[in-house]
C-alpha cells in the first residue's frame, strides 16, 4: 500500500527501544513506555503559507527525528505501526 502524506504532514516509523537496561535489567513490553524516536518513511509536499506560495519541509525521507510522545495519529502500514503527524509535531531531527 502507497500512502503519500499531504501538505506539511509526515509519516515517521517508531525506533524500537532497548529491551534492558544497562545494568542487564530485562524490561517487559508491558512496562515500556512509547519511543519518542523515529525514521521519516514519507514526507508532504509543503506547508503553504499566508501569501500562497508553498514552503519546503525541513525534514526528509529518511531522517531520524524526535517527536513529542503523544504526537501524532498511529496507523498500519503492511501490518506496520508509523505515525503521521505534521512538521510541527516534530522536536529535532538527529545528525
Amino acid at each position: 500500500m502507497k500512502i503519500r502524506p499531504l501538505h506539511d504532514r509526515v509519516i515517521v516509523m517508531r525506533e524500537d527501544e532497548e529491551g534492558k537496561t544497562k545494568g542487564g535489567i530485562i524490561i517487559p513490553d508491558t512496562a515500556k513506555e512509547k519511543p519518542v524516536e523515529g525514521k521519516v518513511t514519507a514526507v508532504g509536499t509543503g506547508k503553504i503559507g499566508d501569501d500562497g506560495k508553498k514552503q519546503p519541509l525541513e525534514v526528509k525521507k529518511g531522517d531520524r527525528v524526535l517527536f513529542g510522545k503523544y504526537a501524532g495519529t498511529e496507523i498500519q502500514i503492511g501490518g506496520v505501526e508509523h505515525l503521521i503527524m505534521r512538521e510541527d509535531d516534530i522536536i529535532a531531527i538527529v545528525e
